[in-house]
């Protein structure tokens, strides 16, 4: 793994289930995008109390799904990513800008002294994990290993940088998919961070 400078990669969380601010425990696992960007724009404006309680639960009614879908396609990103299990939260999510938005969940479950780990997606893939349990929550480090060490059975490369590669036969360059995907965490805060240099150095190289 390729480190940059500034980042903290032996950060390691207390706890994937405390909460640090009312932020991260309103948004922990509501599932669609831009219900997610509503929300954190209302909370940082101080207008949360203006927010529909409906947008704010983890899943909302297929009816408003669907409504929602119909104003505009990216609507749909996230919302029909399948529910959690019992005691798993979403710690890491990739989102993609495709037409619907899709997007990519890494979650967390503890269970008999140990951490379970599983990816899903809005379709059903199924994911090679780079690691299925640990003991303690990951450091950052080891939950960059553990991002690059997953693959979605069916593409090539990791997830971080899969789905950059399968869009590239429709794309002149690779700076015309330097932005499709977004690796975020508000449990690792430098997540993001890391991933926006490897994405610049994705987009920066040559085409094999």
């Amino acid at each position: 793994m390729e480190s940059y400078e500034g980042i903290n990669y032996q950060f390691r969380p207390d706890s994937y289930w405390v909460d640090k601010g009312i932020r991260q425990s309103i948004l922990r696992d509501v599932k669609g995008t831009q219900r997610r960007r509503i929300i954190d724009k209302a909370l940082r404006s101080g207008r949360f109390d203006q927010v529909q309680d409906v947008l704010v639960d983890a899943a909302i009614p297929n009816k408003l799904r669907q409504k929602l879908g119909a104003i505009h396609p990216c609507f749909m990103g996230g919302e029909y990513l399948p529910g959690s299990l019992e005691g798993e939260t979403e710690i890491a999510r990739i989102d993609l800008e495709s037409t619907t938005s899709d997007v990519i969940s890494i979650r967390a479950r503890a269970d008999e002294g140990l951490i379970y780990y599983r990816v899903v997606d809005e379709y059903k893939g199924e994911f090679s994990l780079g690691c299925e349990s640990s003991e303690e929550p990951f450091s950052l480090k080891e939950f960059v290993d553990f991002i690059e060490g997953t693959d979605l059975i069916g593409l090539s490369g990791p997830i971080s940088l899969a789905y950059n590669e399968f869009n590239m036969d429709g794309a002149v360059s690779r700076s015309e998919l330097r932005y499709f995907t977004t690796i975020s965490s508000d449990i690792y805060p430098q997540l993001n961070e890391h991933y926006e240099h490897v994405f610049d150095e994705w987009a920066g190289g040559e085409i094999d």
